[in-house]
C-alpha cells in the first residue's frame, strides 16, 4: 500500500499490549477472588518451584508490580487467609487449593494467548521479548 508505514515501537502501542492482556487477565480472574496482584503473588510463587521466602516474594511483587511493600504483603495474607498459600517461617508455600487455581487460570488464558501470539512469528516474538525487556531495564534504572 502506497504511503503505509510500519509503526515504530511507542509507548502507546506497547500500553495497548498491556490493556488487552490486562483485559484478558480481568475476565479470566472474574469470579476466582484474585485480582492482578494476588494472581502474579500466586504465580510468582509458582514459577519458584511452589514456595519461596516471604521477603523475596515481596521484593519480586513490588518490582514487578510497582507497588509499595505493604501492598505486597497485603495480596499475600489475602491469598493465606483464602488458602491459596500458607507462610510457615517465612517461607510462603502454594497449597492444593492454590495449584488448582493457579491450574485453572492458566487453562482458560493459555489458548486465547495461544491463538493472539500464533499469527506472529517465532523470530518476531523473540526480537520484542528483547526489545521489551530492554525497554523496562531502562524504564527500571530510571525509577531506581
Amino acid at each position: 500500500m502506497i504511503g503505509m508505514t510500519t509503526p515504530t515501537l511507542n509507548p502507546q502501542i506497547v500500553g495497548q499490549a498491556e490493556n488487552a492482556h490486562g483485559a484478558i487477565m480481568t475476565k479470566v480472574l472474574a469470579g476466582t477472588g484474585l485480582d492482578r496482584d494476588r494472581w502474579v503473588a500466586l504465580s510468582l510463587t509458582m514459577f519458584n518451584g511452589g514456595a519461596i521466602e516471604a521477603s523475596q516474594l515481596t521484593e519480586r511483587l513490588t518490582g514487578a508490580l510497582k507497588i509499595d511493600p505493604a501492598t505486597a504483603q497485603h495480596a499475600i495474607a489475602d491469598l493465606a487467609a483464602a488458602g491459596l498459600l500458607t507462610a510457615d517461617g517465612g517461607l510462603v508455600s502454594v497449597t492444593d487449593p492454590g495449584q488448582v487455581m493457579f491450574d485453572q487460570v492458566r487453562a482458560a488464558t493459555g489458548p486465547v494467548l495461544a491463538r493472539a501470539y500464533a499469527d506472529v512469528p517465532a523470530e518476531d516474538l523473540q526480537t520484542a521479548a528483547r526489545v521489551l525487556i530492554a525497554i523496562t531495564a531502562g524504564l527500571n534504572r530510571e525509577l531506581s
